[in-house]
């Protein structure tokens, strides 16, 4: 079998690429640009509905696609909805008829827990067959998306696999994960002692161990997945493991989380208070059963992983 994987250069894309090398898999690397460490991938520079596909998917039967527009903190579109619907909606419908008119018998969707929502409540985790409710252009996108594939795979017979996961760490993880690593590295105190919200996350080997899974396990086909590390904690909890993990306890001070929302809303940034302070819990118990699976990588084993990048 020969695997096409789109955005190989990103953060999920290079865990893909090295262990389906390890499993011996053979993948048809894409890039947005050249890649001196990849000199056989392929270049792709936009993924657009124009897009020709056809020399890449020669000779390939399955695709994992994880390029994307994905969701950023500092939004410069003046239209960020008809710019995330160009690439994650109209690109990746581009990308998957050319598949399936190429012969490709499975098309797998990284797409976001996002299409569920942003926060969960009290005892209720998101679950692959509630309503959908995404409630940013991203989020959105990812959904249109999914249900253009859905249409697709109806229509063509190309079997279309689903995969929505919570926030991905790992190796090489950016942005706010790498941040807080480096608050606990430094020793910063930091006022997130008293939050008791749950949150899923998903390290890079859970999600790509799963996603290779994907490839040809019959009971993944024209399904939508759930996928987490199988133990969810706060952010108290996980800034106290990550110090565990470290050899570096965590400075954490009790403030109120009223007092932590109240504050974001001061400096113009609620959105901070929300991923720190509020639930987003995922149900995963429909892909054990469906697939025989369950997260290799515990949640400490992952956060290790992290520091040794």
């Amino acid at each position: 079998m020969t695997v096409l994987v789109t955005g190989g250069g990103g953060f999920v894309g290079r865990g893909v690429l090295n262990e389906a090398e390890r499993r011996g898999i053979v993948t048809r690397p894409v890039f947005r640009r050249t890649n001196l460490s990849q000199p056989a991938c392929i270049v792709v520079p936009d993924l657009a509905a124009n897009t020709d596909w056809r020399m890449a998917l020669t000779g390939v039967q399955a695709v994992i696609h994880l390029a994307a527009r994905v969701h950023v903190m500092a939004e410069a579109a003046k239209d960020p909805i008809t710019e995330f619907r160009r690439v994650n909606v109209e690109g990746t419908l581009q990308l998957a008829h050319q598949a399936a008119t190429s012969g490709v018998r499975r098309f797998i969707f990284m797409s976001s827990v996002k299409v569920n929502g942003e926060v969960t409540h009290a005892g209720a985790r998101f679950a692959a067959d509630d309503a959908a409710a995404p409630l940013d252009a991203y989020g959105v996108s990812k959904m249109e998306a999914e249900n253009g594939l859905r249409a697709l795979a109806a229509q063509t017979g190309m079997e279309v696999v689903i995969i929505r996961p919570p926030l991905v760490y790992g190796p090489g993880v950016k942005a706010n994960f790498a941040a807080i690593v480096n608050w606990l590295k430094c020793g910063i105190p930091l006022p997130l002692g008293a939050i008791q919200n749950k949150r899923s996350l998903v390290s890079l080997g859970n999600l790509v161990d799963l996603t290779l899974l994907c490839l040809e396990h019959p009971s993944a086909a024209n399904q939508t997945l759930m996928v987490s590390d199988g133990e969810d904690v706060s952010t108290t909890e996980l800034l106290q493991r990550l110090g565990g993990v470290m050899g570096r306890p965590a400075r954490l001070f009790k403030v109120p989380q009223v007092l932590l929302e109240l504050a974001a809303v001061v400096i113009h940034k609620p959105s901070l208070a929300q991923r720190l302070c509020s639930s987003l819990q995922v149900d995963i118990s429909r892909t054990e059963e469906l697939l025989g699976w369950s997260p290799p990588i515990s949640l400490d084993e992952g956060l290790r992983g992290v520091l040794s990048a």
